[in-house]
């Protein structure tokens, strides 16, 4: 199935199709096809330095891709940055975008106000994502008295003010205690069955990749190693993710004691 496309795949809120990214002379991106369907969890498993922040950056508009297609939301992220970011929801590990001495009604009446919310219209979204995520008993407590898996939860809602068609999740759970980890990985795959987001979760966490993943994507040396259904337990996801990461890492030694031609480098 690997590099076939689906006849609405061009709809697909995430789209990206032949994607190159290179700094300087590191290659962080090597031709990688993603795409997310609404209600959708494609989970994107890699080790350090495999491209994974690469690519969820440049579906994010904060890094410009050397090559490809990418659209977000039906929007090019290059022609049409501004409304691809409009379409967005991002949850990034540690979130410190919050007043610690506000409440979480008061930080996230705040953010709906950067969407453009006026106050009187802001109130009903707070209330139901708040609801939506758990948090309406704790509505108006400080958040520098929220546990880490409550903050975890109002990163959430954050996202979800501006009713999203996308999230992009980057280690969410990565400072939550196991209890935490669970109860946040129910509620994203929740918000993705239930509202048709499409969400793309990028995670170190296996046993996370397991539990909600529709899809999981390994990346490997830059490349999608290999496209896996659900159906696979964390040992086996480690496995794969092993094999993939040893077969990439053979293969860029190779590369590096022959040179790009195929021919072994002059010496000096």
């Amino acid at each position: 199935m690997e590099g076939l496309a689906r006849a609405s795949d061009t709809d697909a809120p995430v789209y990206a199709r032949g994607v190159h990214k290179s700094f300087g002379a590191t290659a962080a991106l090597r031709g990688v096809d993603v795409t997310v369907h609404r209600g959708e969890v494609v989970a994107l498993l890699g080790p350090n330095g495999a491209g994974k922040s690469t690519l969820m950056r440049i579906l994010a508009t904060a890094v410009v891709a050397d090559a490809g297609v990418v659209r977000v939301g039906g929007a090019d992220v290059v022609a049409e940055p501004r409304t691809a970011r409009a379409r967005l929801g991002i949850v990034l590990a540690d979130e410190r975008c919050f007043y610690w001495r506000l409440s979480g009604r008061a930080n996230l009446e705040f953010f709906a106000s950067l969407h453009g919310m006026r106050r009187k219209q802001a109130r009903p979204v707070v209330d139901e994502v708040l609801e939506a995520v758990g948090l309406a008993p704790a509505a108006d407590r400080r958040v520098d008295r929220y546990s880490t898996g409550m903050r975890a939860r109002l990163g959430l809602a954050r996202a979800l003010l501006g009713e999203p068609s996308v999230l992009l999740l980057d280690e969410p759970t990565r400072s939550v205690d196991p209890i935490g980890s669970i109860e946040l990985r129910e509620l994203v795959a929740r918000t993705a069955h239930e509202r048709g987001v499409a969400v793309l979760l990028a995670s170190h966490d296996l046993h996370e990749a397991a539990a909600i993943a529709d899809t999981t994507l390994v990346l490997a040396g830059g490349e999608i190693a290999r496209v896996l259904d659900s159906g696979y337990d964390a040992a086996a996801l480690e496995a794969v993710l092993v094999a993939a990461t040893s077969r990439s890492g053979a293969a860029t030694r190779t590369q590096r004691s022959t040179g790009p031609t195929g021919h072994s480098p002059a010496r000096p």
